[in-house]
């Protein structure tokens, strides 16, 4: 299986928006950067099977720009309150073996410090690895068989600015 871990676009900010936090819509440059952000994985010749996103606004916005440029159906696209900022990651790995377990490639769209600790976990058997995600950072993970702890090889963390630099 191929994990990429995508933190999604940037949102209006928290401190001026009036609202839910979980409604926070992506701003204009959010949306325009992750169109170059999802031009960028295609550009690396990454493949998405399925899209597994919080159901938080500024994710499933996130999430539609990838499914949009993937080609990806909507049956493609997953809201799971398993990548809300409060899931648990063990939760979400349930979810993945028991749903998905034979999708070769995900996309995992969500929020931090979760995703980084997620991340982490797969990687070093850690919660607390120093792993940096930016809004519309991508960390693309190979796994054998996924679980809660290490099981997982790095194979790229790239920031937004790489991937809008390799989409043009």
């Amino acid at each position: 299986m191929i994990l990429y871990i995508i933190r999604h676009a940037i949102a209006e900010d928290v401190a001026t928006f009036e609202g839910e936090d979980s409604q926070r819509p992506l701003t204009d440059k959010g949306r325009k950067k992750m169109r170059s952000i999802a031009q960028g994985l295609k550009e690396l010749g990454s493949q998405l099977d399925l899209i597994l996103t919080s159901p938080y606004l500024r994710a499933t916005q996130t999430a539609e720009i990838l499914a949009k440029k993937f080609d990806l159906k909507d049956e493609q696209v997953v809201c799971t309150d398993n990548l809300t900022p409060t899931g648990y990651a063990d939760q979400l790995i349930n979810e993945i073996n028991e749903s998905h377990g034979d999708v070769e490639h995900i996309a995992i769209i969500g929020h931090e410090p979760y995703l980084s600790n997620l991340a982490s976990v797969l990687i070093t058997g850690d919660p607390n690895a120093s792993i940096i995600l930016k809004k519309g950072g991508v960390c693309r993970l190979s796994i054998e068989g996924i679980r809660y702890g290490r099981c997982a090889n790095m194979e790229w963390l790239l920031s937004p600015a790489q991937l809008v630099e390799i989409g043009g």
